[in-house]
């Protein structure tokens, strides 16, 4: 075995190796020579080279959410680290395990001239539940800091970095481990709803007729479907999902915007709810959120382990539970009253369910015709990356079949690592992957591409309006030349070149014969990752979109 002759960079590795970290992406460089020769000499690693740092981080996101396990990113002194940031953003506040590793100058190298330097201690301090400034000798003090940040990191699904100053030189290797490295021990624990609490608040939910449980983000599989059965079956609950909520009974309303945006005010004060019950990430609908920022609850409640955003300014109380601690605990007291809040929303999905179907009928090619025929051809039990902007809002207007598991960014909602991300998840999760991406997103982080390790079964449809079309449906939009430059970003480009560069596989459509015939074509070939580009009309999306929800009325 080879190893690294400074004896703090074994101390990581080893560390790393005994907690179970064994998923590293290095990104080429110097200061960091000491980790790479470590982790990439020992067969206990899967190491990955990258060299964009910003594709690398949102690489590494990819592989935790979907193993569940911390990754770490390891980089060079100086920018290099700084280029983490929108993944370790978008890790934090989608709790997903993230440890950065960053090698550093000595402290006496800071500030005094020399190229490659900058304040690297802390520089996460806002997104980072963890920060572990090591010296630059072995010590017990110093693996006390690398054993708390990944243990934060286990423990509390977030983001922790360790900087990690390192002398020349630094290339120098041994066969003999020199180091006696301390581990400390991970100790995670289950919370239970206090006994209190559940007569309190069962009371209440018992004594309410309009109970809305709301469901952001949710990993595949991570709520059991005995509690979601059980929620469906009480009058006065309804449930809605998000696309990324990956739930599924048939009484959940699914599509939230197609259901309210058409609504009169007196139809929002028959769905304003009494108790709001929310679990799970980040909410895409701006409509929902609206709503009830308007149409305020008396109570809302939100259930997760480590936080509670009050979303809709009147948050009352947070259990500190997973939703399946909450429901094994509540549900057995929880009452079924006489209600028509259900029924009377299932009574309308079905009137829209109706429009919805006439007004795609007749519409011509355009973003939302080809999103229609890209969720009806998907094939089952693929995983499901969608891109942020347009293609994640025009998801949720759809059915997608319960079999999909479906991904996206919603931590931050940026478009900076969505192609990055959906390569780094088919990696971990080994699984068939389908990256739904728009054209600006895609071109933003085509250095995604630049990466040895996309599987041949990875698939990107792209949906290619000549820029940033969602700003076309915003309040105050106007086609000028300011407008077409500076807010949507208009271009002329295709990603075609950039296909044949890193060889994948392109195909292109631009009407519904060519887009149905190259979806088969697309999910049939499994040899080499594939790229299918569909062209739509800039101009006509927006009308269409806002047309849609009119003629749902």
């Amino acid at each position: 075995m080879i190893y690294p002759k400074i004896p703090l960079a074994q101390s990581i590795i080893e560390i790393c190796h005994a907690k179970g970290v064994h998923d590293i992406i290095i990104s080429p460089g110097s200061r960091n020579a000491p980790l790479t020769i470590g982790f990439t000499n020992n067969p206990k690693f899967n190491c990955y080279s990258i060299a964009d740092e910003r594709c690398a981080a949102f690489f590494a996101l990819g592989i935790a959410q979907q193993t569940k396990k911390p990754v770490a990113v390891v980089c060079t002194s100086g920018s290099a680290l700084l280029n983490y940031y929108p993944a370790l953003a978008e890790a934090f506040y989608s709790q997903i395990p993230f440890i950065v590793i960053s090698a550093d100058r000595p402290f006496d190298k800071i500030d005094i001239g020399d190229g490659q330097t900058i304040r690297q201690e802390n520089v996460f301090i806002n997104h980072s539940l963890y920060n572990a400034n090591l010296t630059e000798d072995a010590s017990e003090a110093n693996d006390v800091f690398i054993n708390e940040a990944i243990n934060v990191a286990i423990a509390r699904k977030g983001t922790v970095h360790i900087n990690v100053p390192f002398e020349e030189p630094l290339y120098e290797t041994t066969n003999k481990l020199s180091v006696d490295y301390n581990i400390t021990g991970l100790h995670i624990t289950h919370p239970l709803v206090d006994v209190a609490d559940i007569i309190a608040f069962s009371t209440l939910w018992n004594h309410s007729k309009k109970v809305l449980v709301l469901v952001g983000e949710c990993a595949p599989n991570s709520v059991e479907q005995r509690w979601l059965d059980q929620l469906a079956e009480f009058p006065s609950v309804v449930v809605m999902t998000e696309t990324t909520s990956n739930l599924h009974h048939p009484s959940f309303i699914t599509k939230i915007d197609t259901l309210i945006t058409p609504f009169s005010q007196a139809e929002f004060l028959k769905l304003q709810p009494r108790i709001l019950i929310t679990f799970g990430g980040m909410i895409v609908s701006k409509r929902i959120k609206a709503f009830l920022r308007k149409n305020k609850p008396r109570h809302h409640w939100h259930i997760d382990e480590w936080r509670a955003y009050d979303t809709f300014g009147i948050l009352t109380n947070h259990f500190k539970v997973s939703p399946n601690q909450f429901f094994k605990q509540f549900l057995p007291f929880v009452k079924s009253l006489d209600s028509d809040y259900k029924s009377t929303f299932e009574t309308i999905v079905q009137q829209r369910i109706v429009k919805h179907d006439d007004y795609l009928f007749k519409i011509p090619f355009s973003d939302l015709k080809a999103f229609e025929i890209i969720f009806s051809s998907l094939p089952k039990k693929v995983q499901l990356q969608i891109s942020n902007s347009s293609p994640i809002r025009y998801a949720q207007l759809f059915d997608i079949d319960k079999s999909i598991e479906v991904f996206c960014n919603r931590g931050t909602s940026g478009i900076d690592g969505c192609t990055s991300t959906a390569i780094g998840a088919a990696v971990g999760s080994k699984k068939a992957t389908v990256l739904i991406s728009g054209d600006v997103g895609f071109l933003y982080d085509s250095n995604a591409l630049w990466n040895n390790y996309i599987p041949k079964n990875f698939k990107i449809i792209l949906i290619n309006n000549g820029g940033g079309g969602i700003f076309r449906i915003l309040p105050g939009h106007n086609d000028t030349e300011t407008f077409n430059t500076f807010f949507e970003t208009s271009h002329c480009l295709t990603a075609e070149h950039l296909a044949k560069m890193y060889r994948l596989e392109y195909a292109f459509a631009s009407d519904e014969t060519s887009l149905k015939k190259e979806l088969s074509n697309l999910y049939s070939q499994n040899e080499k990752p594939m790229l299918l580009e569909i062209f739509t009309p800039t101009r006509e999306n927006g009308k269409l979109l806002l047309n849609y929800f009119k003629a749902l009325v």
